[in-house]
Protein backbone atom coordinates (compact mmCIF):
# COMPACT_ATOMS: atom_id res chain seq x y z
CA UNK A 1 0.00 0.00 0.00
CA UNK A 2 1.58 3.42 -0.91
CA UNK A 3 1.07 5.98 1.38
CA UNK A 4 0.38 9.12 0.25
CA UNK A 5 -0.87 12.96 0.91
CA UNK A 6 -4.60 11.92 1.78
CA UNK A 7 -3.63 9.25 3.86
CA UNK A 8 -1.09 11.02 6.42
CA UNK A 9 -3.55 14.35 6.53
CA UNK A 10 -6.55 12.05 7.93
CA UNK A 11 -3.87 10.44 10.20
CA UNK A 12 -3.03 14.15 11.62
CA UNK A 13 -5.71 14.36 13.97
CA UNK A 14 -4.58 11.51 15.59
CA UNK A 15 -0.93 12.14 15.30
CA UNK A 16 -1.71 15.21 17.39
CA UNK A 17 -3.57 14.26 19.83
CA UNK A 18 -1.14 11.80 20.27
CA UNK A 19 -3.53 8.98 20.04
CA UNK A 20 -1.86 7.15 17.41
CA UNK A 21 0.18 3.86 17.97
CA UNK A 22 3.55 3.97 17.53
CA UNK A 23 3.67 2.56 14.30
CA UNK A 24 1.13 5.32 12.98
CA UNK A 25 3.80 7.77 15.01
CA UNK A 26 6.99 6.51 13.03
CA UNK A 27 4.65 6.05 9.54
CA UNK A 28 3.71 9.67 9.99
CA UNK A 29 7.27 11.34 11.31
CA UNK A 30 8.91 9.49 8.16
CA UNK A 31 6.62 11.12 5.69
CA UNK A 32 7.28 14.49 7.44
CA UNK A 33 10.62 14.08 7.04
CA UNK A 34 9.90 13.64 2.91
CA UNK A 35 7.65 16.37 2.46
CA UNK A 36 8.18 20.26 4.03
CA UNK A 37 4.81 21.47 3.63
CA UNK A 38 2.86 18.90 5.66
CA UNK A 39 5.59 19.01 8.17
CA UNK A 40 5.14 23.07 8.03
CA UNK A 41 0.78 22.26 8.62
CA UNK A 42 1.79 19.91 11.56
CA UNK A 43 4.28 22.77 13.26
CA UNK A 44 1.11 25.36 12.67
CA UNK A 45 -1.38 23.06 14.22
CA UNK A 46 0.95 22.14 17.34
CA UNK A 47 1.36 25.74 17.88
CA UNK A 48 -2.51 26.46 17.86
CA UNK A 49 -3.15 23.61 19.65
CA UNK A 50 -0.77 25.11 22.59
CA UNK A 51 -2.58 28.45 22.42
CA UNK A 52 -6.13 26.95 22.64
CA UNK A 53 -5.20 24.45 25.71
CA UNK A 54 -7.74 27.15 27.72
CA UNK A 55 -10.74 25.92 25.61
CA UNK A 56 -13.63 24.18 28.22
CA UNK A 57 -13.25 20.28 28.38
CA UNK A 58 -16.87 18.97 29.12
CA UNK A 59 -16.78 17.52 32.76
CA UNK A 60 -17.61 13.88 33.47
CA UNK A 61 -20.81 13.58 35.20
CA UNK A 62 -18.89 12.72 38.63
CA UNK A 63 -17.26 16.46 38.00
CA UNK A 64 -20.58 18.42 36.82
CA UNK A 65 -22.51 16.97 40.57
CA UNK A 66 -19.42 17.97 42.13
CA UNK A 67 -19.42 21.64 40.69
CA UNK A 68 -22.96 21.60 40.64
CA UNK A 69 -22.61 20.93 44.68
CA UNK A 70 -20.19 23.70 44.66
CA UNK A 71 -22.37 27.14 43.05
CA UNK A 72 -24.87 25.85 45.13
CA UNK A 73 -23.32 26.08 48.40
CA UNK A 74 -21.71 29.34 47.50
CA UNK A 75 -25.47 30.51 46.40
CA UNK A 76 -26.43 29.62 49.49
CA UNK A 77 -23.69 31.28 51.06
CA UNK A 78 -24.59 34.66 49.00
CA UNK A 79 -28.09 34.42 50.49
CA UNK A 80 -27.11 33.94 54.11
CA UNK A 81 -24.55 37.09 53.64
CA UNK A 82 -27.35 38.72 52.16
CA UNK A 83 -29.90 38.28 54.54
CA UNK A 84 -27.28 39.32 57.16
CA UNK A 85 -26.90 42.31 55.70
CA UNK A 86 -30.24 43.70 54.71
CA UNK A 87 -31.50 42.50 58.80
CA UNK A 88 -28.26 44.65 60.25
CA UNK A 89 -30.10 47.57 57.50
CA UNK A 90 -33.38 47.10 58.69
CA UNK A 91 -32.10 47.15 62.76
CA UNK A 92 -30.66 50.42 62.07
CA UNK A 93 -33.70 51.93 60.66
CA UNK A 94 -35.72 50.70 63.39
CA UNK A 95 -33.55 51.86 65.78
CA UNK A 96 -33.22 55.35 64.41
CA UNK A 97 -36.85 55.59 63.79
CA UNK A 98 -37.40 54.26 67.60
CA UNK A 99 -35.67 56.27 69.16
CA UNK A 100 -37.57 59.86 70.73
CA UNK A 101 -36.99 62.95 69.04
Amino acid sequence: MEVNKNIIMDLLPIYLSNEASKETRELVEKYLTENEDIARIVQIQRESLNLSSKIPVPLSEDHQISAYKKSRIQIALIIVFAAAVLLALLGALVFMFLQPA
